[in-house]
């Protein structure tokens, strides 16, 4: 027997009670809003600090600092670290920042040499609107990021204001690199009079090297070279630099995880409840089924069924609405320049319908289990 000739019955019972199947299906849909929102951001987690397995980029930082505006590392750092053994480039970049504590909206400027950039990390990026050569031509352009264009409303030709720098939008660059999204890239000595600052000092060095095998002992070389020097650096691949800053954020990240199974808990509670009163409301109905031939297992299937159905169609609501809002929010955790992406991708939202239809089957299993196993009988006296 086709169990699909039966979903028109489960669709019936379902909507049978409509106020009641309407709120647990709204309670659902706000459980799993907020699981997608906090899977969302534990995807931006891992997207920014663990899918780099082979890189090959070293930041030189100053020893025993933190928030880019407390680095300062001479810019003639760059030709001593060029001739160690093992480096490709080395590019100097300073780095301003709105707000250097967490926040969802920081703007960051990236002040680098243009023609080292380019010929170094333009071919990893993207232009998706303005023009590059309006970039190199301009002092004060800048190339923003898309993430960042889109939550600010920037576009090719428009100026923008943001720690202090006014800087006109010469294009827009899209990015595997979660760096490279939320951020205004300029000319270095751009940024280093608009920060106020003096030129001939950066916030960092971006060091690029021949092999990933050469990374850890590169990085213990340039400290080396620099450890008797006025400012002494500290050197980490990219990813264990974002991974030292982003440390808040990963805990938070991971309490936040803790909120996620507490949806998981919720929804289980909220189908479990709508489908034990509506089994308890149909006895009757389930020793007619009985009567007229249905078997035990199917009645059974029937119920599950009905919890299945109320749990998709929460999680989609859910799911959906998550997804929605992070795409046009746009939105990124930044400290101290470096940026947190939340990763409201479609795998994201797979894995929690997956995870709500099998909360949803869970739920109505006992009630399912309880109906199945009552006697045609004790049935009609319950009715």
């Amino acid at each position: 027997m086709s169990v699909g000739r039966f979903v028109p019955y489960v669709l019936k019972q379902v909507t049978r009670h409509r106020g009641r199947s309407a709120l647990t299906v709204a309670g659902v849909a706000i459980a799993m809003f907020l699981f997608t929102a906090v899977q969302a951001m534990n995807r931006g987690v891992t997207v920014a600090t663990q899918e780099r397995a082979g890189e090959t980029t070293l930041v030189v930082y100053r020893a025993d600092r933190y928030c880019p505006a407390t680095s300062e590392l001479p810019q003639d750092y760059q030709s001593r670290i060029e001739r160690i053994e093992g480096v490709v480039s080395a590019i100097p970049v300073k780095v301003v920042v709105s707000n250097c504590r967490t926040s969802l909206d920081v703007v960051t400027f990236r002040g680098v040499p243009k023609e080292a950039f380019l010929a170094e990390r333009g071919g990893a990026m993207e232009l998706v609107a303005g023009s590059a050569e309006d970039w190199k031509r301009r002092t004060d352009a800048a190339l923003v990021g898309e993430t960042l264009a889109t939550r600010r409303g920037l576009r090719p030709g428009m100026t923008f204001d943001a720690a202090g720098i006014t800087a006109y939008v010469a294009g827009v660059i899209r990015s595997d690199n979660p760096q490279d999204q939320n951020v205004a890239y300029t000319a270095l000595e751009f940024v280093q009079l608009a920060g106020r600052d003096r030129l001939g000092i950066v916030t960092q060095f971006n060091v690029t090297v021949e092999d990933p095998s050469m990374l850890e002992s590169v990085a213990a070389e340039i400290d080396g070279t620099f450890k008797t020097a006025q400012e002494p650096t500290a050197t980490f691949t990219e990813k264990s630099f974002i991974g030292r800053i982003a440390d808040d954020i990963i805990e938070l990240v991971g309490f936040a995880r803790w909120l996620g199974i507490g949806c998981l808990a919720a929804v289980l509670a909220l189908v479990a409840n709508a489908i034990v009163l509506s089994v308890q409301s149909r006895i009757g109905e389930h020793a007619v089924l009985q009567t007229l031939g249905y078997s035990s297992r199917l009645v059974a299937l029937l119920i599950v069924g009905e919890g299945l159905v109320l749990s998709l169609a929460g999680g989609v609501l859910g799911a959906l609405a998550a997804y929605v809002v992070a795409r046009l929010g746009s939105f990124a955790l930044a400290v101290e320049g470096v940026s947190i992406p939340i990763e409201a991708s479609l795998g994201v939202i797979a894995t929690g319908l997956v995870v709500c239809g099998t909360i949803g089957v869970l739920g109505g299993l006992v009630p399912a289990w309880q109906a199945s196993r009552r006697e045609i009988a004790a049935c009609f006296r319950a009715a």
